[in-house]
């Protein structure tokens, strides 16, 4: 394999590649273009050299990145759930493609990509203020991008992943917002009888995300075993509403408190009622949260928007409904159970996760043990002292 350079005007070269056809022995030239120096021409053209070598050279491809990413696209949407691929879409649409979807793919670097990150974060928003994206935004746009690249290397349309040399700008870590014990109380007794009562209940006192308190089925509470079964759960997307699997792909049992139990009581009761008189018959497939009077279950959106109203009218911070499963798990925490029954409460797939949401929890339990082995280490010395003595 050999190669040679050919200016074809000031800073634009031709890379001519010449190698033998095993089959025929013929000669065979494969050109690229380049812009830039000669010494770069040439570090380009050993660079392209190399790869034919050793076996990692691609052909020149006029595709554009936009026009892989929306391949891409239509080739991951069976692999991800619905509402995963309107993510993507949305990341890809408008924000990747617009930053970087005129590139071609082959030539596609690692500056390129680092430069429209740092647009992005400048000046990226495209809702029609001025402005950046924040940083977990553009920290979104690297997964997408980097998946969808590391796809074109096993597509063999790129020889190596240039999102692998690029780091995602650092996102700043602040501690979950949410509310104390004194406040969840006042939270709770401020919406009794209201119809966001039984969903911010079940999401601060058993953990439960929206979705799976939307698809809540009788059929799941078994109130004298003082349990839930959390086997699926809901997402709201543009074609409707779905079920799934719950987010850590499997399902998973939440003790309940007994606080919980005689209000599940009570509220199964009252749905009874008025579906007798509406001339129906309560089944174990009623939802435990659902739109009277036809019973039908209610939209996530729906819990969100009630819960904005009605903690609009209370004097306690506006935080958003998941902020009372956060609630839950730092309540658990600070009252020293450990984090792997937290853990599975809340669906996390392992505990790492738990920890990591919760770590500014974490400092006071520190004390507490550190104390409670102290006391425990002191009362062990003060024994082995009189047996001794």
């Amino acid at each position: 394999m050999k190669g040679h350079l050919r200016e074809r005007s000031p800073g634009h070269w031709a890379i001519i590649l010449d190698q033998l056809d095993a089959g025929t022995g013929r000669r065979k030239r494969k050109w690229h273009s380049f812009k830039g120096t000669k010494r770069q021409a040439q570090i380009e053209c050993a660079r392209l050299i190399a790869a034919v070598n050793n076996g990692s050279y691609t052909e020149p491809s006029k595709i554009t990145l936009s026009q892989f990413l929306y391949r891409w696209l239509g080739h991951i949407k069976s692999q991800v759930t619905p509402k995963s691929h309107e993510r993507y879409s949305g990341l890809v649409n408008q924000n990747i493609v617009p930053a970087l979807g005129s590139q071609l793919l082959i030539k596609l670097r690692p500056v390129h990509i680092s430069d429209a990150y740092a647009a992005a974060l400048k000046d990226g928003r495209k809702d029609g203020r001025s402005g950046g994206l924040a940083p977990r935004t553009v920290g979104h746009m690297h997964r997408v991008l980097k998946q969808a690249l590391s796809q074109a290397v096993k597509w063999e349309l790129l020889a190596r992943n240039p999102a692998d040399a690029v780091d995602p700008p650092k996102v700043e870590w602040k501690p979950v917002a949410t509310y104390d014990l004194s406040e969840t109380a006042q939270i709770l007794e401020a919406i009794r009888g209201k119809p966001i009562f039984m969903p911010a209940l079940l999401a601060v006192m058993c953990g439960l995300r929206r979705g799976e308190i939307c698809a809540l089925r009788w059929r799941n509470v078994d109130l004298d075993g003082a349990q839930l079964s959390i086997v699926e759960s809901v997402e709201q997307t543009k074609a409707g509403l779905r079920f799934k699997s719950p987010k850590s792909g499997r399902g998973r049992k939440v003790a309940l408190p007994q606080t919980v139990i005689d209000e599940l009581r009570t509220h199964r009761a009252r749905l009874a009622e008025d579906l007798l008189k509406l001339g129906k018959r309560m089944s174990d497939d009623d939802f435990v949260v659902n739109h009277h009077p036809d019973g039908s279950m209610i939209p996530p959106i729906h819990v969100s928007q009630q819960w904005g109203f009605a903690i609009a009218k209370t004097g306690l911070a506006k935080l958003r409904f998941h902020d009372l499963r956060h609630a839950h798990a730092t309540h658990l925490l600070a009252m020293g159970i450990h984090p792997k029954v937290a853990s599975e409460r809340l669906g996390h797939s392992r505990v790492g996760i738990t920890l990591d949401l919760y770590s500014h929890v974490i400092p006071g339990m520190q004390e507490n043990a550190a104390a409670d082995l102290d006391r425990a280490m002191k009362a062990a010395i003060r024994g082995v002292e009189k047996t001794i003595g």
